[in-house]
């Protein structure tokens, strides 16, 4: 079900706690009412730089899927089962798997996006078949003891590390994240403009800390049923846990069928200079150059000479490419 808001464009800046660890923000602009207008969409997406949605998803769907984050967090001990706010119960974090290892090998974002609501929304808002990347990002971010840092975890831009991959970023709430449990906070309308990413600080070429005016941040009070998604090119971060709950998201990876998806399969040869992978339509062989973004397991560049020692034979993969040069080159987990 969509619902239509009328304070679409309202803009209402709110102050993040702890003022001097974050900027004042704006609100998020609400897409609802441009649903069922391509152009208007595509209009908003190329201004802003992202959709944001508030109850368009099935709730249920998304109560399923926080259900079984729920139950890995019961299981380590950090949770009540019952508790619906999540809260900490202050037990140890010291083998806390913040990558959410067992949900990586779960994989639940699978059944979530077969649902059929989900699966009927996001047909009819890309206009055909959805193609969801198996690069998945499960958020189940404890309150931080850290108070005297930036609550901006990483600052980046996608297409920065996913040359030759044009999905969208898809972040989807799976309970209330209001300013204290942080949330995503992005940057409007600079995703059209060159990658803030400093060339000169590998492996991960992080953002300057001055490349962003603080007033541009905008964020909003996220809650089950919102959807967030982002283009390629739009600065933004995650923000840092200042209550007393757990922050329970997703991110995933969605691009229509109909553009150029990425190879994903099994690599079958594996050199500095070239790779091979197979998937269903069979095997592709691909050369590695300076210009490729072979991706360790923590996202950081690599030369490429490393990469026989990071990409075996077997693994799983994605890769990108232009005219037989492969653009990005990463496992799928």
């Amino acid at each position: 079900m969509f619902l239509s808001d009328g304070c679409a464009e309202t803009r209402v800046t709110t102050a993040m706690p702890d003022s001097n660890l974050a900027p004042a923000m704006g609100e998020l602009s609400i897409s609802n009412r441009l649903l069922g207008d391509r152009d208007a969409l595509d209009q908003a997406w190329e201004r802003d730089g992202y959709w944001y949605f508030r109850n368009v998803l099935d709730t249920a769907a998304v109560a399923r899927l926080r259900s079984v984050f729920i139950d890995v967090l019961y299981s380590l001990g950090v949770v009540d089962r019952d508790d619906p706010e999540a809260r900490f119960t202050g037990a140890s974090l010291e083998n806390f798997p913040y990558r959410m290892d067992p949900l990586v090998k779960m994989q639940p974002w699978k059944e979530f996006v077969s649902e059929p609501p989900i699966h009927a929304f996001f047909t009819q808002l890309l206009g055909g078949e959805p193609f969801w990347v198996p690069t998945v990002e499960y958020r189940a971010t404890p309150p931080t003891r850290t108070r005297d840092r930036s609550r901006f975890d990483f600052i980046h831009q996608d297409g920065f590390y996913n040359s030759g991959i044009p999905f969208l970023i898809c972040w989807v709430p799976l309970a209330e994240i209001d300013a204290d449990i942080g949330g995503v906070a992005l940057v409007e309308g600079m995703h059209r403009k060159p990658y803030l990413h400093d060339l000169n600080r590998p492996p991960q070429f992080e953002v300057p800390d001055n490349a962003i005016a603080p007033q541009a941040w905008r964020r909003s009070t996220y809650r089950a049923g919102d959807l967030l998604l982002m283009d390629l090119g739009t600065p933004h971060s995650g923000l840092a846990n200042h209550s007393d709950r757990f922050r329970l998201s997703i991110d995933m990876r969605v691009m229509p069928k109909s553009v150029k998806i990425p190879i994903i399969g099994r690599l079958t040869a594996v050199s500095s200079s070239a790779v091979a992978v197979c998937d269903e339509t069979g095997e592709t062989q691909l050369i590695i150059d300076e210009s490729s973004y072979c991706r360790d397991l923590s996202g950081r560049r690599m030369t490429p000479e490393l990469v026989p020692r990071h990409f075996k034979v077997g693994d799983e993969v994605i890769v990108a490419s232009e005219r037989g040069i492969t653009t990005v080159l990463r496992h799928t987990h």
